[in-house]
């Protein structure tokens, strides 16, 4: 392939998508020329306009609710599905066509994502897309716009850049990766949102970071979007008398977003119509929801609107007799925001836990507790050892009881509510104070909305060789199980020990030393292996294997399956093999099974089907 003119950054986000891209024929150092792509889609029917940003929707019409004529884009489409702004506005009125939040489906476990089940609440006569085929159209719709505007450059010949939250485990970065690849941007690198924010804030300092952060910050990340909250620690070190950037942790997955705060709003505004005599059913509740995602995002942007009407469609005169609207205000916004995801809470706050119905529905599994403010007081309690060993990392400050930042990035649409972001600030103040630590300060003039697809197509040129690169590679050291050997005693099942395969820290395009142990894997059949990751344990290498382990220390991912090809053996034949891990170029983690003899080198594929 030619060497590529344009490196791309795409925010493939839960409820917007961005494209920003870096001319690299004009760009050198830390002078760069970079641009945003106006997205051409439709608003309403038969109507193309160019935006910002792609809301990350796929409404699924009926065959007679368009003519061909209002779907027409300046490319040949798909005409089954539309994406963006009108599948936004029409899955509004009509929720049981819409497919939202593909970005979390993609990351869930518990499903098949390959499988067609979204909308998961549709009926049969609907028709359904995975989790990846909805992801595919976004990129897709992505791809199209960018050719019809550089037809000369086609996207799939540019280096492309996708972001994926940081809390991504390696099924679902391997699947990000494969839904590129199935529109051939073979060129692909994934990134960090978190990073991709922070690259953003040092693109558009033009180079005056250096002067608003020292060797001993540690920046903390806080990036709360539509579907995730990401919370991510980047240290200040030094190298070669230079400064430098270490990502140092990274947080759970934790379903707990916009999603989340548009529905609680629905609930707010239900309340009103309630006290009204008109009773909501859950399908209008849906509509609503979708309709105070609107609302909310109107009310952020704009600081001078007070509110915001809210349009609830009717399912028939049998139930309230008609459409019904009422208004969502800012008071409301900030103040159901502010108290219900960002209360006061003390530092060793956490996350609570509910206990949980037997039987539930098909969903994704959102984290149970709304306050957004515990789960930071978790995550930096958790890793108050992060910066112990790190190299080029100097710092007065000794013990605490949780790691104390000493700046703050915000990222995400939802801190366009100042608020918000004083909450957080306020709070980590206070939590800081009682700990003898001085104040944390905000890092300032990143675009919410724009900040990771401007920051992706930096990293682009970056690794070219020119500006600053945050050291980072995988935010977890990754484990296998191996089960003790032992006689079948009722009742009581074989303890198991965790080999570490890949430790914290790995880089992209490099191999860990294989792990002396072996293992037997059976060839013909599918293996099974328990997987587990740790975001705390910095010190484990390749082959260390530990007997017993504190619970908090290692979280338990799918299992990976592998199903040897028999080639020369019999099938069922065990084959004494060592295991090595390897993170690619792109960014995926990749285990290969090595026999003890032969030439045979088998590729240990993630389990991304679900259970």
């Amino acid at each position: 392939m030619s060497e590529a003119r344009y490196a791309v950054g795409i925010d493939l986000g839960t409820t917007h998508c961005a494209l920003s891209y870096v001319d690299l024929e004009r760009s050198e150092g830390e002078e760069i020329a970079q641009d945003l792509m106006l997205v051409p889609q439709l608003t309403t029917p038969g109507s193309v306009e160019e935006r910002p940003l792609l809301p990350s929707f796929v409404y699924l019409p009926h065959a007679e609710e368009f003519a061909a004529s209002d779907l027409a884009l300046p490319w040949a489409q798909e005409a089954d599905v539309v994406v963006g702004e009108l599948s936004r506005e029409v899955g509004a009125r009509t929720p049981i066509r819409l497919i939202s939040s593909a970005k979390s489906w993609l990351c869930h476990p518990g499903v098949d994502r390959r499988a067609p089940i979204l909308p998961v609440e549709a009926p049969p006569e609907v028709p359904r897309l995975s989790p990846l085929e909805a992801s595919v159209r976004y990129l897709r719709h992505l791809q199209a716009a960018w050719n019809h505007l550089h037809p000369d450059q086609e996207l799939a010949t540019q280096a492309v850049t996708v972001t994926v939250p940081a809390s991504f485990d390696p099924a679902a970065r391997e699947l990000t990766a494969e839904a590129a690849t199935a529109v051939g941007l073979d060129n692909l690198t994934l990134l960090e949102e978190p990073q991709a924010a922070l690259y953003s804030w040092i693109h558009d300092t033009q180079g005056a970071w250096r002067e608003q952060v020292q060797v001993g910050d540690v920046i903390l990340v806080v990036d709360v979007g539509g579907g995730t909250t990401d919370l991510s620690l980047i240290a200040v070190t030094e190298r070669d008398g230079s400064l430098e950037l270490n990502r140092i942790a990274v947080g759970d997955h934790i379903l707990l977003g916009g999603d989340n705060m548009d529905l609680a709003l629905a609930h707010v505004v239900s309340g009103k119509l309630s006290a009204r005599g008109s009773k909501l059913d859950m399908w209008q509740l849906q509509a609503l929801s979708h309709g105070c995602r609107h609302a909310k995002e109107a009310l952020l942007a704009n600081a001078s609107v007070d509110a915001v009407p809210v349009v609830v469609p009717s399912r028939g005169s049998r139930l309230i007799g008609g459409t019904l609207r009422t208004e969502l205000t800012r008071d409301e916004v900030t103040s159901t925001l502010v108290e219900g995801f960002f209360p006061e809470v003390p530092a060793d706050a956490r996350p609570t836990a509910r206990a949980r119905g037997a039987l539930t529905q098909l969903g994704l599994p959102y984290a149970q507790d709304a306050a957004i403010t515990r789960h930071l007081a978790a995550f930096l309690g958790r890793q108050a050892g992060a910066t112990e060993a790190l190299d080029g990392f100097e710092t007065t400050a000794t013990g605490g009881s949780f790691l104390h930042p000493t700046a703050v990035l915000f990222n995400g649409g939802v801190f366009k509510a100042g608020r918000l972001a004083d909450r957080v600030m306020g709070l980590l103040n206070r939590w800081l104070e009682a700990d003898g630590a001085p104040g944390v300060r905000q890092l300032t003039g990143a675009d919410l909305d724009l900040a990771v697809a401007r920051g992706a197509a930096y990293y682009g040129h970056v690794r070219r060789g020119s500006g600053v690169r945050i050291r980072g590679g995988t935010a977890r050291a990754y484990y296998v199980g191996v089960e003790s050997a032992m006689p079948a005693v009722p009742g009581f099942e074989p303890p198991v020990q965790a080999l570490c395969l890949a430790p914290f820290g790995m880089e992209e395009g490099t191999e860990a030393e294989a792990p002396p142990q072996e293992f037997g894997l059976v060839v013909g059949e599918p293996v099974r292996f328990r997987f587990f990751g740790s975001s705390v344990r910095r010190d484990d290498q390749a082959g260390t294997l530990l007997q017993d382990w504190p619970e908090a220390d290692l979280e338990e991912l799918e299992e990976i399956q592998a199903t040897l090809p028999a080639e020369s053996r019999n099938p069922g034949e065990v084959v004494p093999v060592h295991l090595q891990a390897a993170v690619t170029e792109v960014g995926t983690l990749r285990l290969d099974a090595i026999p003890r003899s032969g030439a045979e080198r088998w590729n240990v594929e993630f389990d991304v089907r679900g259970s």
